[in-house]
């Protein structure tokens, strides 16, 4: 087959593979930095300065933070080219009822059986309150850890190229399971976002009644910050191109955020029993994102060409494929370990947002790699089915912190906190002890509030 896909081809074999590797593993990550010309030109337009996307996010974020509703609008209109009013910033109840009437009803269906997966799966993993008694003669202590749900959660709905009602689920639903009573959710004013029918159809089958339209960094600031109209949230989740994840940065700590997300990525771990063609599907699947990556590690060296050649052929048959080709080429590599403990350390070292085991013997594999957001088994378990039907979200974890983070799921729509009651016998009991520390530390006053509670 001619004009071959020319993806980065990594052999372990030689002296220079492991810095390949580790351009691979930062490009995965958004560092805000770096800026092309044509950006740089845009943001002189904008600010009358150039400004990498770090700082074009900083200075959005503090001018919704001071202006309020007028800067989002004004935002708005240089940035998504729509003259929008604090009207029409918001979708209207006749315009869910209309989406939602209009809608295909086995898109309907399709969207009660997802969500029913999602419910199914996430009220099986979420935490419930763990009481402990500890007793000794007449003293008693109860210890509990109560879970509450968070109040008002915003979620960032992506509709730049696509639509996305999968985000959608994939989010709210955890949300819903967890017991958060207030969604709101933000999404680009775009055909693909706030008025695309198919996500206000899906917003209307979810009971989610306030959407905004509005994307980007100053969607994150309004929501974050609150804004006249538009009351903060406690939470941000969803996922977003470079500003939408720069901003969530920005606001953590006045807010709480699910992660910063990067590119979408694959590894595909596979061995000889692997077929060229699932796995040349499953990274394209991936990187038709764009920006996604595709990675195949494998100790089966005919493999590494075989996939190549299913890579040419397939990607000149799909509508994405020159945009999955370009993430290909730019953040693809297929890599060759010298064996399978090689394979494994090195998917650790890369620690994917997916990862597909593709071998004879999954489960064996799955015991020697820790670092994945989520992880298909088998040979018929392509990362759509984590994207769209099974049931965990398909929010997790990129550019390699899947190292210490976790795919989002309803625990992390709870807070919680400590419950501790003690009577006076077991404060005495404990008054040595607490005294002890008191002195160790120079806190006095301390040890003084057990002191007064103990004088006869």
């Amino acid at each position: 087959m001619s004009d071959l896909l020319s993806i980065q081809t990594i052999d372990c074999r030689q002296d220079d593979a492991r810095e390949v590797l580790d351009r691979l593993r930062v490009k995965l990550s958004p560092r805000g930095n770096m800026v092309s010309e044509a950006g740089r030109l845009r943001t002189i337009e904008l600010f009358g300065e150039p400004l990498s996307p770090q700082q074009v996010v900083e200075r959005i974020c503090e001018d919704v933070r001071t202006g309020g509703l007028d800067t989002v609008l004004d935002y708005t209109e240089k940035l998504d080219g729509k003259n929008l009013t604090a009207e029409t910033l918001r979708v209207s109840p006749a315009e869910f009822e209309a989406a939602h009437a209009a809608a295909d009803p086995e898109y309907l269906a399709t969207i009660r059986r997802i969500r029913a997966n999602v419910t199914e799966f996430q009220q099986a993993v979420l935490t419930e309150d763990v009481s402990l008694v500890r007793e000794n003669g007449d003293a008693r202590i109860e210890l509990r850890q109560r879970y509450l749900p968070l109040q008002r959660v915003g979620i960032c709905v992506p509709g730049g190229a696509a639509a996305y009602p999968s985000t959608l689920l994939m989010t709210a639903v955890p949300a819903q399971t967890a017991g958060v009573k207030e969604l709101v959710v933000v999404v680009p004013p775009t055909e693909f976002g706030g008025y695309n029918t198919d996500i206000l159809a899906a917003c209307h089958e979810l009971g989610i009644t306030e959407v905004y339209r509005m994307g980007g960094a100053q969607a994150v600031a309004a929501i974050a910050y609150g804004v006249p109209g538009i009351r903060r949230v406690d939470k941000i989740v969803g996922p977003g191109n470079l500003f939408v994840a720069l901003a969530k940065r920005h606001v953590f700590g006045d807010v709480d955020i699910d992660s910063i997300a990067g590119p979408s990525e694959v590894i595909v771990l596979a061995d000889e029993t692997a077929r060229p063609d699932f796995v040349a599907s499953d990274l394209i699947s991936q990187a038709e994102h764009s920006p996604g990556s595709g990675v195949l590690i494998t100790w089966h060296e005919p493999l590494i060409e075989a996939v190549r050649q299913e890579l040419t052929r397939q990607l000149s048959l799909l509508p994405r494929g020159d945009l999955a080709r370009m993430s290909l080429l730019d953040y693809g590599a297929l890599i060759l370990a010298k064996d399978v403990a090689e394979a494994a350390e090195l998917t650790d070292l890369m620690a994917p947002e997916h990862l597909h085991i593709s071998t004879a013997e999954p489960d064996r594999m799955l015991e020697h790699v820790q670092n994945a957001g989520a992880i298909f088994l088998g040979h018929h378990t392509p990362v759509a089915v984590g994207d769209y039907v099974a049931g965990p979200s398909h929010v997790l974890p990129t550019g390699g912190t899947a190292r210490f983070a976790n795919g989002l799921c309803a625990n992390d729509f709870l807070k919680r906190s400590s419950v501790i009651w003690y009577n006076e016998a077991a404060l005495a009991a404990g008054a040595d002890d607490l005294r002890l520390m008191a002195a160790k530390e120079g806190l006095t006053a301390h040890s003084g509030s057990v002191d007064i509670r103990l004088q006869k």
